[in-house]
């Protein structure tokens, strides 16, 4: 016999509902960095786009059925219906692994939410505008990419999703489907209907981001999340009932089913903590824990460059790392695509110790065919450093170590050590002017330098920007 009486909602469901509904973002600091996360974000999009396998997803769920009124995709001619302008919008973001990144128990991106934000945002416009009613500006927007990071963020602070073999996307649905609800104009209830719906949905197996199955599917999991969230928030503003303890019912609850029976967890009140500590990937598009190790390979590159013309002068390679990149990144034998290729470790520094740097094009087929790569891999040896691993985990550090070292036949060695790479919150005021010029370069990789200047322009006038109305800023970015 069960005992049928409902319990009241989780304790979790309720915070985000309220922390999305009622919390008042104040930190200018966090406005101001979510600007730059909207512009690195935007421009990863734009430069996937000139990749095929990207491309070949977007457009309508079914070919030739367009949307009258639909969102703008950034980059392209689409206009589609919310739930798959979300699934293109964040799929362009992540497909080359460009954009900002969370580390801690749990691994992520929590840019990868701003699909669901733009995509409910635009569409809600259009129904505000036929409503008289003051629409969506962009100050929002920054006001919703602060809070879906901090839902993401600070659930990902103490909860290991990854430990149990599931995906952190499962964060950007969560987080994703509680900032579309209220964007799509839900109440605090629809809020809390949808995040427990989020929580009994079906979550992502992680097995297609190691190997042996690492695939592209890496690539659009994000999309996925994103997508499923803005569909789960129409349904439950279309009155489907929520799921009161969605989290901790015994025996058929997330806790027991599919997190081992352990409580989820925030580890600090929601605020914007996440926002302004985020790490930006501005040099490399690689792994983030592999981002330091790339930094050492280039420095090295020019210190060895003599040495190169024959890998034999090369004795050894050894390379100290934390232990999340023991676990994600260190991987040995054959890569078959280049989904596997920018999650090894050993390919990115091999590539920076041959070339001198590391672009997406690092990862093609034509650029994997260079023998000296795996020639270079075969002399890796990779450790974990206690030290390294201790302090990604310190929350006065959180660095993401890696220290490379070239050992030579002849006996002498060279080696490098980074401890926080170029994105790192401790290295920001040198990163900005390299993440604008970044932004600069992807803006031009689609559009002619005029197109290019406008959109530039439009983010200079803080106070303009942010008055700008969410359709007419997406509207800058269609071809």
């Amino acid at each position: 016999m069960f005992d049928n009486t409902r319990a009241d909602y989780d304790k979790i469901i309720l915070e985000i509902a309220d922390y999305v509904l009622n919390y008042s973002v104040t930190s200018e600091l966090a406005y101001e960095t979510a600007k730059y996360c909207l512009m690195d974000s935007l421009g990863c999009g734009l430069l996937a786009l000139n990749y095929p396998e990207c491309t070949k997803l977007l457009g309508p769920w079914v070919p030739n059925n367009h949307t009258d009124g639909g969102v703008p995709v950034p980059g392209t001619a689409y206009k589609l219906d919310p739930i798959k302008a979300a699934f293109d919008i964040t799929t362009c973001i992540r497909w080359l692994d460009f954009n900002d990144t969370w580390l801690a128990a749990e691994w992520g991106h929590p840019s990868d939410n701003l699909g669901a934000i733009l995509a409910c945002a635009d569409y809600a416009n259009k129904k505000l505008a036929q409503l008289h009613e003051p629409p969506i500006i962009m100050r929002d927007i920054l006001e919703a990419m602060i809070k879906a990071h901090e839902i993401q963020g600070i659930l990902a602070l103490q909860n290991s999703f990854n430990q149990v073999g599931l995906d952190h996307v499962i964060l950007v649905k969560i987080a994703s489907v509680a900032l579309a609800t209220k964007l799509l104009g839900g109440s605090q209830q629809h809020i809390i209907d949808s995040l427990s719906q989020a929580w009994v949905d079906g979550q992502s197996l992680r097995t297609y981001r190691h190997a042996p199955n690492t695939g592209s599917r890496k690539s659009w999991a994000a999309g996925d999340a994103t997508s499923r969230a803005v569909r789960l928030a129409f349904l439950t503003l279309q009155g489907e009932e929520g799921y009161p303890s969605a989290l901790t019912a015994p025996k058929w609850g997330f806790s027991d089913v599919l997190f081992q029976h352990q409580e989820i967890e925030l580890a600090q009140p929601l605020k914007s903590y996440v926002m302004e500590n985020v790490l930006f990937k501005i040099a490399y598009p690689a792994e983030f824990h592999g981002q330091t190790a790339v930094e050492c390979a280039i420095k090295l590159h020019h210190q060895i460059k003599p040495h190169l013309d024959d890998i034999d002068n090369i004795q050894a390679i050894l390379i100290e790392t934390q232990k999340p990149a023991m676990r994600i990144i260190n991987k040995t034998g054959v890569l078959r695509n280049y989904a596997d290729r920018d999650h090894c470790l050993q390919y990115m520094i091999a590539i920076g110790l041959l070339t001198g740097e590391l672009t997406s094009d690092s990862y093609l087929d034509d650029t994997a065919q260079d023998a000296r790569i795996d020639k270079l891999r075969k002399k890796m040896i990779v450790e974990e450093n206690a030290e390294f691993s201790q302090d990604y985990l310190d929350p006065n550090k959180r660095s993401i170590a890696n220290e490379v070292t070239v050992k030579l036949a002849h006996g002498g060695s060279f080696t490098e050590r980074v401890e926080y790479p170029i994105g790192h919150p401790r290295r920001r005021e040198e990163g900005i002017p390299l993440l604008l010029n970044k932004f600069h370069h992807n803006l031009l990789s689609i559009y002619s330098e005029e197109q290019a200047e406008k959109i530039k322009t439009t983010f200079n006038d803080l106070k303009k920007f942010e008055e700008m109305t969410v359709s007419d800023f997406l509207i800058l970015f269609q071809k």
